[in-house]
Protein backbone atom coordinates (compact mmCIF):
# COMPACT_ATOMS: atom_id res chain seq x y z
CA UNK A 1 0.00 0.00 0.00
CA UNK A 2 1.48 3.97 -1.14
CA UNK A 3 1.09 6.51 1.77
CA UNK A 4 0.62 8.38 -0.76
CA UNK A 5 -0.96 7.84 -4.97
CA UNK A 6 -1.34 10.45 -7.33
CA UNK A 7 -3.34 9.44 -10.38
CA UNK A 8 -3.20 10.73 -14.07
CA UNK A 9 -5.74 10.11 -16.14
CA UNK A 10 -4.61 10.50 -19.72
CA UNK A 11 -5.58 10.37 -23.32
CA UNK A 12 -3.08 12.19 -25.42
CA UNK A 13 -1.48 14.68 -23.61
CA UNK A 14 1.81 14.19 -24.68
CA UNK A 15 2.72 18.48 -24.55
CA UNK A 16 2.00 18.05 -20.84
CA UNK A 17 2.31 14.98 -19.36
CA UNK A 18 6.22 15.04 -18.64
CA UNK A 19 6.31 18.47 -17.15
CA UNK A 20 3.00 17.23 -15.03
CA UNK A 21 4.87 14.36 -13.87
CA UNK A 22 7.77 16.09 -13.29
CA UNK A 23 6.42 18.69 -11.22
CA UNK A 24 4.54 16.86 -8.87
CA UNK A 25 7.25 14.29 -8.26
CA UNK A 26 8.93 17.57 -7.14
CA UNK A 27 6.17 18.84 -4.78
CA UNK A 28 5.53 14.97 -3.13
CA UNK A 29 8.84 13.38 -3.66
CA UNK A 30 7.64 10.14 -1.54
CA UNK A 31 4.50 9.59 -3.65
CA UNK A 32 4.07 6.93 -6.45
CA UNK A 33 3.01 8.60 -9.46
CA UNK A 34 0.27 6.47 -11.71
CA UNK A 35 -0.67 7.30 -15.45
CA UNK A 36 -3.18 5.34 -16.55
CA UNK A 37 -3.46 5.72 -20.35
CA UNK A 38 -6.78 6.22 -22.43
CA UNK A 39 -6.07 4.57 -25.68
CA UNK A 40 -3.64 7.27 -26.36
CA UNK A 41 -2.21 7.61 -30.15
CA UNK A 42 0.63 10.37 -29.70
CA UNK A 43 3.33 8.21 -27.38
CA UNK A 44 1.75 9.81 -23.71
CA UNK A 45 2.47 6.40 -22.35
CA UNK A 46 6.06 6.34 -23.41
CA UNK A 47 6.57 9.75 -22.15
CA UNK A 48 5.51 9.48 -18.65
CA UNK A 49 7.52 6.21 -18.33
CA UNK A 50 10.29 8.15 -19.01
CA UNK A 51 9.57 11.07 -16.26
CA UNK A 52 9.33 8.14 -13.72
CA UNK A 53 5.07 7.22 -13.56
CA UNK A 54 4.34 4.02 -13.29
CA UNK A 55 1.99 3.65 -16.44
CA UNK A 56 -1.24 1.44 -16.64
CA UNK A 57 -3.77 1.18 -19.28
CA UNK A 58 -7.95 1.27 -19.31
CA UNK A 59 -8.81 0.45 -22.82
CA UNK A 60 -12.56 1.17 -22.57
CA UNK A 61 -12.46 4.81 -23.49
CA UNK A 62 -13.71 7.63 -21.27
CA UNK A 63 -12.67 9.69 -18.06
CA UNK A 64 -15.19 7.34 -16.23
CA UNK A 65 -13.35 4.02 -17.11
CA UNK A 66 -10.45 5.24 -16.51
CA UNK A 67 -10.72 6.51 -12.57
CA UNK A 68 -13.04 2.95 -11.95
CA UNK A 69 -9.66 1.23 -12.81
CA UNK A 70 -7.55 3.41 -10.86
CA UNK A 71 -9.65 3.40 -7.52
CA UNK A 72 -10.02 -0.31 -8.07
CA UNK A 73 -6.32 -0.84 -8.65
CA UNK A 74 -4.22 1.25 -5.89
CA UNK A 75 -4.47 0.88 -2.56
CA UNK A 76 -3.25 3.90 -0.50
CA UNK A 77 -3.64 6.59 2.20
CA UNK A 78 -4.05 9.49 0.76
CA UNK A 79 -4.97 10.13 -3.39
CA UNK A 80 -4.32 12.90 -5.61
CA UNK A 81 -6.53 13.02 -8.54
CA UNK A 82 -5.02 15.43 -11.31
CA UNK A 83 -5.82 15.92 -14.85
CA UNK A 84 -2.57 15.62 -17.68
CA UNK A 85 -3.18 18.42 -19.12
CA UNK A 86 -1.12 21.20 -16.80
CA UNK A 87 -3.52 22.92 -15.61
CA UNK A 88 -3.39 22.49 -11.86
CA UNK A 89 -0.81 23.73 -9.57
CA UNK A 90 1.04 21.17 -8.20
CA UNK A 91 2.85 23.40 -5.60
CA UNK A 92 -0.38 23.45 -3.82
CA UNK A 93 -0.59 19.64 -3.80
CA UNK A 94 1.31 19.16 -0.11
CA UNK A 95 -2.02 21.14 1.55
CA UNK A 96 -4.69 19.20 -0.14
CA UNK A 97 -2.48 15.82 1.08
CA UNK A 98 -1.87 16.94 4.33
CA UNK A 99 -5.87 17.47 4.85
CA UNK A 100 -6.30 14.22 4.27
CA UNK A 101 -3.61 12.39 6.22
CA UNK A 102 -3.68 14.70 9.19
CA UNK A 103 -7.65 15.86 9.38
CA UNK A 104 -8.91 12.76 8.00
CA UNK A 105 -10.56 14.86 5.59
CA UNK A 106 -12.86 12.34 2.54
CA UNK A 107 -12.16 15.10 -0.27
CA UNK A 108 -10.23 17.81 -0.86
CA UNK A 109 -11.74 20.20 -3.89
CA UNK A 110 -9.52 22.19 -5.82
CA UNK A 111 -11.73 24.94 -6.22
CA UNK A 112 -10.67 26.93 -9.57
CA UNK A 113 -13.58 28.75 -9.77
CA UNK A 114 -13.00 31.19 -6.76
CA UNK A 115 -9.57 32.27 -7.91
CA UNK A 116 -8.32 32.72 -11.43
CA UNK A 117 -10.62 30.03 -14.05
CA UNK A 118 -12.94 32.63 -15.63
CA UNK A 119 -10.15 34.74 -16.20
CA UNK A 120 -7.91 32.11 -17.98
CA UNK A 121 -10.66 29.40 -19.61
CA UNK A 122 -11.13 31.50 -23.09
CA UNK A 123 -14.59 29.02 -23.30
CA UNK A 124 -16.96 31.18 -22.55
CA UNK A 125 -20.00 28.54 -22.23
CA UNK A 126 -17.85 26.13 -20.04
CA UNK A 127 -17.55 28.88 -17.86
CA UNK A 128 -21.13 29.12 -18.08
CA UNK A 129 -21.74 25.43 -17.46
CA UNK A 130 -19.44 25.21 -14.66
CA UNK A 131 -21.58 28.33 -12.56
CA UNK A 132 -24.93 26.23 -13.99
CA UNK A 133 -23.56 22.83 -12.49
CA UNK A 134 -22.72 24.10 -9.16
CA UNK A 135 -25.45 26.43 -8.78
CA UNK A 136 -27.72 23.28 -9.80
CA UNK A 137 -26.19 20.71 -7.26
CA UNK A 138 -25.74 23.21 -4.58
CA UNK A 139 -29.58 24.06 -4.51
CA UNK A 140 -30.67 20.78 -4.95
CA UNK A 141 -28.36 18.51 -1.92
CA UNK A 142 -28.11 21.85 -0.24
CA UNK A 143 -24.09 22.19 0.16
CA UNK A 144 -21.45 24.15 -0.74
CA UNK A 145 -19.25 22.97 -3.04
CA UNK A 146 -17.40 25.20 -4.36
CA UNK A 147 -16.20 23.81 -8.06
CA UNK A 148 -18.16 20.77 -8.77
CA UNK A 149 -16.17 19.86 -12.61
CA UNK A 150 -12.60 19.76 -11.14
CA UNK A 151 -10.37 17.30 -12.05
CA UNK A 152 -8.27 18.25 -8.90
CA UNK A 153 -9.11 16.47 -5.73
CA UNK A 154 -7.46 14.23 -3.06
CA UNK A 155 -9.21 11.33 -1.39
CA UNK A 156 -8.83 9.31 2.11
CA UNK A 157 -9.01 5.44 1.15
CA UNK A 158 -12.58 5.26 2.99
CA UNK A 159 -13.94 7.79 -0.47
CA UNK A 160 -12.17 5.93 -3.07
CA UNK A 161 -12.85 2.18 -2.06
CA UNK A 162 -16.84 3.15 -0.75
CA UNK A 163 -17.15 5.82 -4.44
CA UNK A 164 -19.48 3.45 -6.60
CA UNK A 165 -18.62 4.61 -10.40
CA UNK A 166 -21.19 4.82 -12.73
CA UNK A 167 -20.23 7.51 -15.28
CA UNK A 168 -18.32 6.68 -18.36
CA UNK A 169 -17.08 9.93 -19.03
CA UNK A 170 -16.87 13.64 -17.95
CA UNK A 171 -19.57 13.34 -15.74
CA UNK A 172 -17.63 11.53 -13.54
CA UNK A 173 -16.50 14.79 -11.46
CA UNK A 174 -20.69 15.49 -10.54
CA UNK A 175 -21.21 11.97 -8.99
CA UNK A 176 -18.28 12.41 -7.13
CA UNK A 177 -19.43 15.40 -5.46
CA UNK A 178 -23.06 14.47 -4.91
CA UNK A 179 -21.71 10.85 -3.71
CA UNK A 180 -19.72 13.23 -1.22
CA UNK A 181 -22.93 15.45 -0.13
CA UNK A 182 -24.97 12.47 0.18
CA UNK A 183 -22.97 10.18 2.17
CA UNK A 184 -22.23 12.84 4.30
CA UNK A 185 -18.32 12.78 3.83
CA UNK A 186 -15.75 15.06 4.61
CA UNK A 187 -15.12 17.71 2.37
CA UNK A 188 -13.31 20.72 2.27
CA UNK A 189 -12.22 22.92 -0.24
CA UNK A 190 -8.87 24.37 -1.49
CA UNK A 191 -8.71 27.29 -3.47
CA UNK A 192 -5.93 26.55 -6.47
CA UNK A 193 -4.97 28.58 -9.43
CA UNK A 194 -6.63 27.86 -12.66
CA UNK A 195 -4.48 28.27 -16.01
CA UNK A 196 -5.38 27.56 -19.56
CA UNK A 197 -3.81 24.34 -21.51
CA UNK A 198 -0.43 25.50 -23.21
CA UNK A 199 -0.49 26.12 -26.89
CA UNK A 200 -1.19 23.07 -28.67
CA UNK A 201 -2.87 21.23 -26.40
CA UNK A 202 -6.86 20.81 -26.77
CA UNK A 203 -9.11 19.84 -24.31
CA UNK A 204 -11.28 16.36 -24.92
CA UNK A 205 -14.32 17.92 -23.22
CA UNK A 206 -17.07 18.40 -25.69
CA UNK A 207 -18.77 21.72 -24.17
CA UNK A 208 -22.66 20.56 -26.07
CA UNK A 209 -22.28 16.77 -25.63
CA UNK A 210 -20.40 16.56 -22.36
CA UNK A 211 -22.22 19.62 -20.48
CA UNK A 212 -25.42 17.87 -21.56
CA UNK A 213 -23.98 14.29 -20.22
CA UNK A 214 -23.93 16.03 -17.05
CA UNK A 215 -27.22 18.20 -16.54
CA UNK A 216 -28.99 14.67 -17.10
CA UNK A 217 -26.20 12.88 -14.39
CA UNK A 218 -27.60 15.33 -12.21
CA UNK A 219 -31.01 15.29 -12.84
CA UNK A 220 -30.44 10.99 -12.65
CA UNK A 221 -28.45 11.52 -9.43
CA UNK A 222 -31.32 13.41 -7.74
CA UNK A 223 -34.10 10.80 -8.26
CA UNK A 224 -31.74 8.25 -6.85
CA UNK A 225 -30.67 10.41 -4.23
CA UNK A 226 -33.40 12.67 -2.92
CA UNK A 227 -36.92 10.63 -4.76
CA UNK A 228 -39.06 12.21 -2.42
CA UNK A 229 -37.92 15.47 -3.72
CA UNK A 230 -38.04 14.77 -7.51
CA UNK A 231 -41.29 12.58 -7.34
CA UNK A 232 -42.56 15.17 -4.77
CA UNK A 233 -42.20 17.87 -7.59
CA UNK A 234 -43.90 15.90 -10.54
CA UNK A 235 -46.71 15.14 -7.92
CA UNK A 236 -47.43 18.37 -7.43
CA UNK A 237 -47.06 19.84 -11.22
CA UNK A 238 -49.79 17.49 -12.17
CA UNK A 239 -52.14 18.48 -9.44
CA UNK A 240 -51.66 21.78 -10.13
CA UNK A 241 -52.08 20.88 -14.07
CA UNK A 242 -55.21 18.97 -13.17
CA UNK A 243 -56.66 21.56 -11.01
CA UNK A 244 -55.98 24.11 -13.74
CA UNK A 245 -57.94 22.78 -16.06
CA UNK A 246 -61.14 21.28 -13.67
CA UNK A 247 -61.59 24.88 -11.61
CA UNK A 248 -63.37 25.97 -14.73
CA UNK A 249 -65.69 23.13 -14.70
CA UNK A 250 -66.30 23.16 -11.32
CA UNK A 251 -67.18 26.59 -11.98
CA UNK A 252 -69.57 25.98 -14.59
CA UNK A 253 -71.29 22.99 -12.94
CA UNK A 254 -72.14 25.20 -10.00
CA UNK A 255 -73.69 27.87 -12.40
CA UNK A 256 -75.49 25.95 -14.65
CA UNK A 257 -75.83 22.38 -12.99
CA UNK A 258 -73.98 21.17 -16.57
CA UNK A 259 -70.85 18.98 -17.41
CA UNK A 260 -69.69 20.77 -20.67
CA UNK A 261 -66.53 19.27 -20.83
CA UNK A 262 -66.60 15.76 -19.87
CA UNK A 263 -63.32 14.69 -21.61
CA UNK A 264 -61.62 17.30 -19.39
CA UNK A 265 -63.03 15.62 -16.31
CA UNK A 266 -61.86 12.56 -17.35
CA UNK A 267 -58.49 13.57 -18.02
CA UNK A 268 -58.38 15.36 -14.54
CA UNK A 269 -58.94 12.21 -12.99
CA UNK A 270 -56.09 10.73 -14.72
CA UNK A 271 -53.78 13.31 -14.18
CA UNK A 272 -54.81 13.76 -10.43
CA UNK A 273 -53.95 9.38 -10.33
CA UNK A 274 -50.92 9.76 -11.79
CA UNK A 275 -50.02 12.45 -9.46
CA UNK A 276 -50.94 10.30 -6.36
CA UNK A 277 -48.86 7.65 -8.00
CA UNK A 278 -46.03 10.10 -7.98
CA UNK A 279 -46.06 10.63 -4.36
CA UNK A 280 -46.40 7.23 -3.34
CA UNK A 281 -43.52 6.08 -5.41
CA UNK A 282 -41.26 8.51 -4.04
CA UNK A 283 -42.54 7.60 -0.43
CA UNK A 284 -41.24 4.08 -1.30
CA UNK A 285 -38.16 4.94 -2.64
CA UNK A 286 -37.37 6.83 -0.22
CA UNK A 287 -37.60 4.29 2.16
CA UNK A 288 -35.70 2.05 -0.07
CA UNK A 289 -33.01 4.74 -0.35
CA UNK A 290 -32.89 5.01 3.89
CA UNK A 291 -32.07 1.53 3.91
CA UNK A 292 -29.24 1.59 1.40
CA UNK A 293 -27.85 4.44 3.63
CA UNK A 294 -28.11 2.11 6.06
CA UNK A 295 -26.14 -0.90 4.13
CA UNK A 296 -23.73 1.76 3.07
CA UNK A 297 -23.06 2.91 6.73
CA UNK A 298 -21.84 -0.98 7.34
CA UNK A 299 -19.97 -1.21 4.12
CA UNK A 300 -18.31 1.72 5.07
CA UNK A 301 -17.18 0.04 8.57
CA UNK A 302 -15.86 -3.03 6.93
CA UNK A 303 -13.90 -1.07 4.53
CA UNK A 304 -12.22 0.37 7.33
CA UNK A 305 -11.88 -2.30 9.21
CA UNK A 306 -9.76 -4.17 6.40
CA UNK A 307 -7.97 -1.18 5.91
CA UNK A 308 -6.71 -0.54 9.71
CA UNK A 309 -5.79 -4.97 9.31
CA UNK A 310 -3.93 -4.02 5.89
CA UNK A 311 -1.46 -0.91 8.00
CA UNK A 312 -1.54 -3.44 10.84
CA UNK A 313 -0.37 -6.16 8.63
CA UNK A 314 2.29 -3.51 6.95
CA UNK A 315 3.61 -2.51 10.22
CA UNK A 316 4.70 -5.65 11.53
Amino acid sequence: MDKIAILIPCYNESKTIKKVVTDFKRELPEATIYVYDNNSSDGTDEIARNAGAVVRYEYQQGKGNVIRRMFAEVDADCYVMVDGDDTYPANQVREMVNKVLDRQVDMVVGDRLSSTYFEENKRPFHNLGNSLVRGSINTLFKNDIKDIMTGYRAFSYRFVKTFPVLSKGFEIETEMSIHAIDKNMFVENVVIEYKDRPEGSESKLNTYSDGFKVLKTIARLFRTYRPMGYFGMISLLLLVLAAVFFIPIVITYAKTGLVPNFPTMIVCGFVTLASIQSFFAGLILKTIYQKNRQDFEMDLYRTMTEYKEVKNRKAV
